[in-house]
C-alpha cells in the first residue's frame, strides 16, 4: 500500500530541486554527488553509495498507476478491511501488548491507529515490497513530479548508510522508498526510528517492536495528541445544513451535537473541536473528525486511504460496521477526469486532473454546489457533471 509522507519542511527546495530533474540520469547523480559534497559527506561515502544506483522505470509506472484510490470509501474499505484482517488485528495486538502499552504510554497513540496501519501498509510485515529503495529513491528524485519530496530522501538514505543501517544494493521496500513493517522514509528512520525490542539496533523490516514504536514516534511528531480520538461514526438529521460539513467548517461536539448530530457508538468526546465528513455524501456514511484525524494526511494524503485507516483503527478498538447508506451514484475514471477538467477551467485547484477525489477535488465541487443550488455535501454526482 502506498504511503507518502508530506515532508513540508523542504517545500522551500522545491524549485531548486524541480529546476535539476529531468535529463541525463548520469549527469543527474553527478550532480547529487556535488550536493552531497556540499552538505559534507565524504565522496568515498556518496561514491559507494551510487555505485549501484539504478533508474527503474517500474518505480515510474507504480507511482503512475494508482487506480484503487479512484475507487468510493464504502467500496475501498470494504476491500481493505475483512474479518480475518480484524481477528488478526487483534491477535497482534494481544501479542505485542506490552509494546503497544509503551507506545500508548510514551505517545500517546491507540493501538488500533498503528495496527490499522500495520495492516494497510505490509498486511502485518507480510509484504514489505521488493523494490530496490536507492534505486526508488533516486528514480523518483530524478523524475520531476514530486522532486521536492524525494530529494532530501536520497541524502537520509546516504545518511542511514554511513552509520551502516542501509545497504544500497539490497535494501528494499516499496516502489516509493518506504521501508519496514509501517513503511517508513529514511529521514523518518533518522528522526523517529526506535530501538523497540532493546537490541541496539533499529530494525524495522524484521522487528515488529522497533517498527511499532518508531511508528508511533513518528505520530507523535507530527502533532498526534495523546488521549484523544480521531473518528467517531455519526447519525445526521434529514433537516441538516449540509454546507457545514467537510473539513473546512469546524465546532464543538456539544455544538454538533446541538445541530442533531448523534453518535453510533458511545458518546462524543466532549470539549473538543470537529469536523463532519460525508465520504460519499448525504446519503452515505458520516464521521465527526477530531483534530487527531488531521495527522492521517501527514502519513498518506489520499482521503479515501485515511478515512478507511482511521476508520479501520476504530473497528480495531470495538467500533461497529459503518452504516453505508444509499449513496447517490458517484463518478468514475473518464467521467471523474471530465470534472476535474471542467472545475479547474472554473478557476479551481484541484490537485491535477488524476481521477481520484482527493480534498482538493471535494472542495471545489462544495463551491459549484453551492453556486449551482445543490446539497453542498461534497460529493460529485453525473446530476452535477451535467450542470457543470
Amino acid at each position: 500500500m502506498r504511503r507518502l509522507l508530506l515532508s513540508l519542511m523542504f517545500a522551500g527546495l522545491a524549485h531548486s530541486a524541480a529546476a535539476e530533474c529531468g535529463g541525463s540520469f548520469t549527469n543527474f547523480i553527478g550532480g547529487l554527488k556535488s550536493e552531497a559534497a556540499a552538505k559534507g559527506i565524504p565522496q568515498i561515502t556518496a561514491d559507494a553509495f551510487f555505485a549501484s544506483v539504478r533508474q527503474d522505470p517500474a518505480v515510474l509506472q507504480a507511482d503512475r498507476k494508482q487506480g484503487v484510490f479512484q475507487l468510493p470509501f464504502v467500496e475501498f474499505s470494504r476491500r481493505l478491511i475483512s474479518n480475518d484482517r480484524i481477528n488478526r488485528g487483534r491477535a497482534n495486538g494481544e501479542r505485542y501488548d506490552s509494546i503497544f502499552d509503551r507506545i500508548e504510554r510514551d505517545y500517546g497513540v491507540d493501538r488500533g491507529v498503528l495496527l490499522a496501519f500495520w495492516a494497510f501498509e505490509t498486511d502485518y510485515g507480510s509484504f514489505q515490497g521488493d523494490f530496490n529503495t536507492a534505486n526508488a529513491l533516486v528514480t523518483l528524485a530524478h523524475d520531476c513530479r514530486r522532486p521536492e519530496l524525494f530529494r532530501p530522501q536520497v541524502f537520509a538514505a546516504i545518511e542511514l548508510f554511513a552509520r551502516g543501517q542501509f545497504d544500497p544494493r539490497s535494501t528494499t521496500g516499496a516502489w516509493a522508498g518506504e521501508i519496514g513493517m509501517v513503511q517508513m522514509l529514511p529521514r523518518d528512520i533518522l528522526e523517529n526510528g526506535v530501538d523497540g525490542d532493546g537490541d541496539g539496533k533499529v530494525s524495522l523490516k524484521t522487528s515488529a517492536p522497533d517498527a511499532l514504536m518508531s511508528g508511533g514516534k513518528m505520530l507523535q511528531d507530527l502533532g498526534w495528541r495523546a488521549g484523544e480520538p480521531w473518528l467517531a461514526e455519526v447519525t445526521m438529521p434529514a433537516t441538516f445544513d449540509w454546507s457545514l460539513t467537510g473539513l473546512e467548517t469546524v465546532k464543538s461536539t456539544e455544538d454538533w451535537q446541538a445541530l442533531g448530530v448523534t453518535p453510533r457508538n458511545g458518546p462524543l468526546h466532549a470539549g473538543l473541536e470537529a469536523a463532519i465528513l460525508l465520504p460519499q455524501g448525504r446519503k452515505g456514511p458520516a464521521f465527526l473528525a477530531y483534530p487527531n484525524f488531521r495527522v492521517y494526511f501527514d502519513w498518506n494524503q489520499s482521503f479515501t486511504y485515511v478515512m478507511t485507516a482511521a476508520y479501520f483503527a476504530t473497528r480495531l478498538q470495538g467500533a461497529q460496521v459503518f452504516d453505508a447508506g444509499n449513496p447517490d451514484q458517484g463518478l468514475e475514471g473518464g467521467d471523474m477526469k471530465n470534472l476535474q477538467t471542467r472545475l479547474q477551467a472554473r478557476g479551481h485547484d484541484v490537485g491535477g486532473i488524476d481521477g481520484i477525489l482527493g480534498a482538493a477535488t471535494r472542495a471545489a465541487v462544495r463551491v459549484e454546489q453551492a453556486r449551482l443550488g445543490m446539497a453542498v455535501d461534497g460529493w460529485p454526482t453525473p446530476a452535477l457533471l451535467s450542470k457543470l
